[in-house]
């Protein structure tokens, strides 16, 4: 009776020890699936880590490089810099931050400006021709006199930006938004300004020396006073009669006035 006692902790302690061994078992096979699971991912952030280690040299190597012919400033940061007077012909500034930036009297011809940020810049009668400045943020940038013939301003974001007295024979605007944009004495002839917005832009004093598109573009309260428009294509009676013109404006062939400008003549 005594040892039948003294059996009955011997056995249940060997129970606890089973199960015990049977738990650490089973964790041990979760702690390997778990391991087996996370080897891709410890791979793949190896990875990342090794490229962008790799690539950091190079895109801090071309940012440190001096301005120049044909540089490569693309994705760079290059904000309130002095760039006046620079040769720069040809460079590549795709997705670079110039905000603030002073390229005034430089020379960019056919540089690629592609989505890069020009918020309060200046290019100031710098030479562009034939640059592309597709879907850039120009906020109230400064072109005042620049030269741009064939330049694409395509689907640009350019509110506020001033091109007073610039040369935009052949440059394509389409799509681009241009509120309360200066054009003031700019010279036009085939210039494109399809489905953009000029809401509230001005035109007074602009040179149309040729035909300049406006189909289907946006003119709210847009300034024509005084303008030639006799050369304008796409241009319907729902658009003139929106914007503000006078009896010196001329329209294209089968438009007329409107009885009342919507503005106020100045």
């Amino acid at each position: 009776m005594a040892r039948h006692l003294q059996d009955k902790p011997t056995m249940k302690y060997a129970g606890q020890r089973k199960d015990s061994d049977l738990l650490s078992a089973t964790w041990r096979r979760v702690r390997t699936s778990r391991s087996r699971l996370l080897i891709p991912v410890i791979a793949i952030a190896g990875g990342l880590v090794l490229l962008v280690t790799h690539m950091a040299p190079e895109i801090g190597g071309k940012c440190r490089a001096d301005a120049g012919p044909n540089i490569d400033w693309s994705e760079c940061r290059k904000r309130m810099l002095m760039l006046e007077h620079s040769e720069l012909d040809g460079g590549r500034f795709a997705g670079a931050d110039l905000s603030r930036t002073d390229l005034s009297h430089s020379s960019v011809k056919n540089g690629d400006f592609t989505k890069a940020i020009l918020l309060r810049a200046s290019l100031t009668k710098a030479d562009a021709e034939g640059a592309n400045f597709s879907k850039i943020e120009g906020y109230r940038a400064e072109f005042p006199g620049l030269k741009a013939k064939g330049a694409s301003f395509q689907g640009a974001e350019m509110q506020r930006a001033n091109f007073a007295g610039a040369e935009l024979q052949n440059a394509d605007f389409t799509k681009a938004e241009l509120g309360r944009a200066n054009f003031h004495k700019a010279h036009f002839a085939n210039t494109a300004f399809a489905t953009a917005n000029l809401s509230r832009a001005t035109f007074q004093g602009a040179h149309v020396e040729g035909p300049i598109d406006f189909a289907n573009a946006f003119l709210f309260l847009t300034r024509i006073e005084g303008v030639d428009l006799s050369q304008a294509t796409g241009l319907k009676q729902e658009q003139v009669d929106l914007a503000c013109g006078n009896d010196k404006t001329v329209l294209p062939a089968g438009l007329t006035h409107p009885l009342d400008w919507p503005c106020d003549s100045e």
